[in-house]
């Protein structure tokens, strides 16, 4: 069954900036660097694509020999340096093995890429978005900038001789001069909503802000991974609390927004490396109640993005509610359009959008196409004619949708990677869990090790055991050595109380192996979690603890 082009339309960026695809963190950093150099604006983009041989070529240039010394010595080696150092290819090792942009080590990488191949389908607008929203976004967004563009002038956008960047960035910086065709794209910044979750949005800020405090103290190249698994489970986090609050939202028709269960979201995950089969159960458990609430998400969201066209038509015939103009209803006002006063319209409007539906149908199946009988069953079941026709969309389109946004949250979640916070055995046919990857954890660590105070913000100290957990499950949600009392996924018993303090243990496991924790006793308050770089309040200098 074919639908429309209105039918079809799903995205709206009142919801998510999300196109929802596998996405590659490099490519959401590659891009968030234009739009911390252009203010939020996308970049224009019209040089020629970048190749292996292209960055080789203008290494081994003999005008360039006195910035690039004995490199023409070793052309060979360079290429290898390229290919494995300092580009992100698509199809490594293929045929047609392709530049897609040069790793995200400095903020200019983003000048080289090719377009084609380096797509982050709207997650840097996502990142972009809930910090320009979020409490100190802006001063997130300063210190990003800051990090990223060094070594370059601000006034000129040149290379700055005197400032200290490693080979590689220095390599970039020295190329970046020669590009003369980057402008910004505004048009994406006409359509800008605050986040529905606006606690998720200051919560990122916040932690890019303590992070960036170790920017002296930590090598760029860690510090550029710290900062793309943070992004990745910020994004994975916030796709969680939507995917239960628009539903919920939809629900109330726009109110109790301010409700505390609706805005928290709580993940139980497996430290026992699958060693306990129940804390592995459990934390399948977790991962499946998350992603059982997508299909939900997604009528929620076709219910926004049709009343948005809803509230078109209404303004048309001038009888929308309110002064606000269409682009500007929020999410809230949407799902207010919902109310018994506008029923008629209501049903008008979405009984003509069913009535094209049906009589399409009914000209393909005069065309041996018969109409499926699901459809039937859905204009039988004696529903409004909005909620007919949402039901309509999500039997043509849902799973489709649904696909697209599993992976696209697995991508989030860094599945099976380094730095995961989900992982899955036995392929695609396997039982997803929450786990926390050590990379992911250290990151974790080095925020919940900082305090206010000092120089720079924050300073550093020793945690306790317990502080640390309170400290993920409070912030993040996660869930380690108890149960959540949101999202609940089981019951308490003396067999879930076992694991659990198997689950602490194994916890407590990782935590040493990645060389933050000491337990001279079993007490609690001699099992610390000691910083890898002290700041010290009254004196921040560099000292880097024994277990770097």
């Amino acid at each position: 069954m074919k639908l429309g082009k209105k039918d079809k339309a799903f995205r709206t960026n009142k919801v998510s900036y999300l196109d929802y695809k596998i996405v590659e963190m490099d490519r959401v950093l590659t891009h968030l660097f234009a739009r911390l150099k252009h203010n939020g604006a996308s970049s224009k983009l019209s040089a020629k694509g970048m190749t292996v041989d292209l960055f080789k070529d203008e290494f081994l240039d003999s005008r360039n020999e006195k910035h690039f010394k004995g490199f023409s010595q070793a052309p060979i080696t360079i290429e290898k340096w390229i290919e494995t150092h300092l580009v992100d290819l698509i199809n490594r090792g293929k045929a047609n093995e392709a530049v897609a942009a040069p790793r995200p080590l400095h903020g200019n990488t983003y000048l080289f890429r090719n377009p084609k191949n380096c797509r982050d389908y709207g997650a840097s607008k996502q990142v972009y978005e809930l910090l320009y929203h979020a409490k100190s976004g802006q001063a997130a967004i300063s210190r990003l900038k800051q990090f990223f563009f060094a070594g370059v002038d601000s006034s000129t956008g040149q290379y700055d001789c005197h400032s200290q960047v490693d080979v590689e960035t220095q390599a970039l910086l020295r190329l970046s001069d020669q590009v003369k065709s980057d402008a910004p794209d505004h048009s994406d910044l006409q359509d800008r909503f605050a986040p529905l979750n606006q606690q998720a949005a200051d919560t990122l800020a916040e932690d890019i802000i303590k992070l960036m405090t170790y920017r002296q103290y930590i090598p760029r190249s860690v510090m550029v991974e710290y900062i793309k698994n943070l992004l990745a489970f910020h994004l994975a986090l916030y796709q969680l609390k939507l995917f239960k609050l628009l539903p919920a939202l939809a629900k109330s028709k726009g109110r109790n927004l301010e409700e505390g269960e609706k805005q928290q979201t709580a993940i139980f995950v497996d430290m026992t490396n699958g060693t306990n089969s129940l804390t592995h159960q459990m934390a399948e458990q977790s991962a499946t109640l998350h992603y059982k609430r997508i299909p939900a998400f997604i009528k929620a969201y076709f219910g926004v993005k049709k009343l948005d066209e809803f509230a078109e038509y209404l303004s048309k015939k001038g009888k929308l509610p309110g002064s606000k103009s269409v682009k500007q209803m929020p999410v809230t006002e949407l799902f207010k359009l919902l109310e018994t006063p506008l029923e008629q319209d209501r049903e008008q409007f979405f009984g003509q959008r069913n009535a094209g539906i049906l009589d399409t149908s009914a000209s393909s199946a005069s065309e041996s196409e018969e109409i499926p009988p699901e459809l039937h069953a859905i204009t039988q079941l004696g529903l409004p004619e909005f909620e007919t026709y949402i039901e309509i969309l999500l039997f043509v389109q849902g799973n489709a949708i649904r696909s697209g946004m599993v992976k696209n949250l697995d991508s989030f979640m860094l599945k099976n990677k380094p730095g995961a916070l989900l992982e899955q055995n036995s392929g695609n046919h396997g039982g997803r869990r929450f786990c926390l990857d050590g990379r992911l954890l250290e990151v974790m660590l080095q925020l919940a090790v900082l305090s206010k105070g000092g120089d720079l913000g924050f300073h550093t100290k020793e945690l306790r055991v317990d502080e640390l957990l309170s400290f993920l499950k409070t912030r993040y949600g996660i869930f380690i050595e108890s149960l959540p009392k949101t999202d609940v996924f089981c019951d308490q018993s003396i067999d879930v109380n076992s694991a659990l303090r198997d689950n602490l243990a194994g916890f407590k496991r990782r935590l040493r192996e990645i060389g933050f924790y000491s337990d001279l006793s079993d007490a609690y308050v001699t099992q610390t979690i000691t910083p890898r770089y002290q700041i010290d309040e009254k004196q921040n200098k560099k000292v880097q603890g024994s277990n770097a």
